[in-house]
């Protein structure tokens, strides 16, 4: 390792920007240990360690293969696009590796023969983007969606035309040896280095024993990076779901398929168009029920059924709406059944209806106890779900005790210094731990500013003291900075307050793609960017545009929110304290994640500061404050002033 990332090593020698890092190396040779010796570990290595290369080129070194996920699609490309090709070049030897996104990033070469010149567009701009799809169809290779980088990311036909899972006929299709799909798995087969994203593992780790199968290679080894993130993704993918995106799909591929009986054709129409009505019908009454509002709520025990004054148990409105739905899906599939020699996707279809039907009843009647049941309104999008409230066992079994090794690894993985938490939300119960500090001289570029005197969140006066601090360092630091609140609807009460009493240029999430928000910060000079949770992480602005990160309150888990309602019930009942042992530790993490977003690189130099009072008055703002950066801290806007003054 000393020769490749030390001083005089490999790195140093091809890489025009190369630091040398002795945590750099140390992370190194734990993950070379790890994997070459079996085992786990944990590794919290804070910004500017360089920790992709630290686990990728030992990893490059067993000639085994090893699944290495990351959190978002954008990481995932940055590691195949940039930090490999650099890797070949160093090296001076082609590397086998190969990347996989979830199957409906790419091109379905059947379904867009089948539909291109019969679609149905929304608009003109959509003829266009047909029209360059088609183009774009004749020389790709890879068949990603991501090629097409000035296409919008809501395109509205894609879903016509990707290569979900549930519409592929497999071996059975015309096109399946020149498929997209096909040669991505090729490809994965023969690397040795799989860049995969949390969705897309999960997804295939849930799947591994159903109808669809696994989609990623057989491996023993895996690394994460971004581990912080996973409880959530893999809960998403153990969980089940039904929507009605997801039927209006299902019912929209049946209407498509070409049936040549007459007779059965028209019969699979009229009960396609009953289960449409019956499925709005049904997700009519749960929006009622809800008040129409978007956000999350539990499923009561009372939703579908309740018992009368004899304590017999009686359908509530909804559960006759949905007896009405099973009803109407049962029909269509035995419609299904009906054509004598049905086309080959027919099979999938009926197996698909089966499916959404099982999830359906899974989560109406509600059996499990170790699930949470919940409903979601967002926007045209309505979602039932059944959650597994603790994962930990399920984990330990099918990933942690399935396999020789797993790196676990981001910027923020312990509270305190400790990787407990994490550790025992995931069902690891042994591994090796390593704490890299972070690169950057925290005590130099950076300094924390706790204001006094302000008012409890919970006060109806603290928008308005928010807002006064936001505007005062901000005339500090010439705008450049982030707004980060812990909710929407804070984000833009402080937006709203603010923006009208500086001069700088103020931009709020929601009026522009995250990517194009960000490039207009990058390219705006004095901007202020006001957001909540999506730009708390994996977000980086180098350089003076951003000197100051400016954090509302303590980002602790919303504790009405179904899922951690239960998680906190659970927690509960094992004789532990909710607060302790997963609201404080999980809002450590996210407040680290946050502040990670000022402090980019060796030259960089800004305010941290948090408005909330608590950091100070609560005995746990201590736990806060033990698990941040080392650097200095004030609660007088002069210090910032002399802070900023200083170059």
């Amino acid at each position: 390792m000393e020769s490749i990332f030390g001083p005089e090593g490999l790195l140093a020698r091809h890489h025009p920007k190369f630091e040398y890092r002795p945590g750099q190396i140390d992370m190194a040779r734990a993950v070379h240990d790890a994997l070459t010796h079996g085992g786990h570990l944990c590794v919290e290595a804070g910004t500017g360690t360089g920790k992709t290369l630290a686990y990728i080129i030992p990893a490059l070194a067993l000639n085994k293969r090893v699944i290495i996920s990351t959190a978002t699609k954008n990481l995932q490309e940055q590691l195949y696009h940039k930090d490999i090709p650099f890797l070949e070049k160093a090296l001076g030897r082609n590397l086998r590796v190969a990347y996989l996104k979830g199957r409906g990033n790419y091109l379905c070469l059947q379904r867009f023969g089948q539909t291109d010149g019969i679609m149905t567009l929304a608009g003109m701009e959509d003829v266009h983007y047909l029209d360059v799809v088609r183009r774009w169809s004749q020389k790709t290779v890879i068949g990603d969606r991501a090629e097409l980088a000035d296409l919008p990311e809501d395109l509205s036909f894609w879903r016509d035309i990707d290569a979900r899972a549930e519409i592929c006929l497999g071996s059975k299709c015309a096109k399946f040896d020149e498929c997209f799909v096909t040669q991505a798995r090729r490809r994965a087969e023969e690397a040795d280095i799989v860049i995969v994203n949390h969705h897309l593992f999960f997804a295939d780790l849930a799947a591994r024993n159903n109808d669809y199968g696994a989609v990623l290679p057989d491996y023993t080894m895996v690394v994460f990076d971004e581990a912080h993130e996973i409880e959530d993704t893999a809960a998403e993918y153990f969980g089940m779901q039904a929507s009605n995106y997801r039927l209006n799909d299902l019912i929209q591929d049946i209407q498509k398929v070409i049936i040549t009986d007459a007779d059965v054709a028209t019969e699979v129409m009229r009960k396609g168009l009953r289960a449409t009505e019956a499925n709005d019908r049904f997700w009519m009454v749960l929006a009622r029920r809800r008040g129409g509002a978007d956000g999350r709520s539990d499923l009561e025990e009372d939703y579908f059924a309740k018992r009368d004054d004899e304590g017999n148990w009686v359908m509530t409105h909804a559960g006759e709406a949905y007896l009405v739905l099973d009803n109407a899906l049962q029909d269509l599939h035995d419609a299904l059944e009906r054509p004598k020699d049905p086309p080959a996707e027919v099979e999938r279809l009926k197996r698909r209806i089966e499916q959404f039907r099982f999830d359906l009843e899974f989560i109406v009647t509600s059996d499990d106890p170790t699930f949470v049941y919940w409903y979601e309104k967002r926007g045209r999008g309505q979602f039932l779900q059944a959650t597994p409230i603790n994962l930990a066992e399920l984990l330990k079994e099918k990933l942690f005790g399935a396999l020789d090794s797993v790196v676990l690894t981001s910027a923020t993985l312990t509270s305190e210094g400790k990787f407990d938490f994490i550790r025992a939300r995931l069902g690891l119960e042994k591994s090796d731990e390593l704490i890299v500090e972070s690169h950057f001289d925290y005590a130099k570029q950076a300094i924390l500013y706790l204001p006094k005197n302000m008012p409890d969140p919970r006060d109806p006066r603290f928008t308005g003291a928010a807002a006064d601090e936001i505007v005062s360092l901000l005339e500090i630091t010439q705008g450049r900075a982030f707004v980060l609140a812990t909710s929407l609807a804070h984000m833009r009460e402080l937006y709203d307050r603010v923006s009208p009493r500086v001069d700088f240029p103020c931009f709020v999430q929601g009026r522009g793609s995250k990517i194009g928000l960000l490039e207009k910060f990058r390219r705006t000079p004095g901007a202020v960017l006001f957001a909540a949770a999506s730009f708390w992480q994996g977000v980086d602005v180098q350089g003076e545009s951003l000197s100051c990160v400016i954090i509302d309150k303590l980002p602790f888990p919303v504790p009405t929110d179904p899922v951690v309602a239960a998680r906190h019930k659970w927690l509960e009942q094992q004789g532990e304290n909710p607060f302790n042992a997963y609201t404080v530790p999980q809002a450590v993490i996210t407040l680290k994640q946050g502040i990670g977003r000022l402090i980019r690189s060796a030259e960089d130099k800004g305010v941290i500061a948090i408005l909330d009072p608590r950091m100070k008055t609560k005995n746990y703002g201590r736990t806060f404050l033990r698990s941040l950066p080392t650097m200095p801290t004030t609660n007088l806007l002069k210090d910032v002033e002399a802070f900023f003054s200083v170059r």
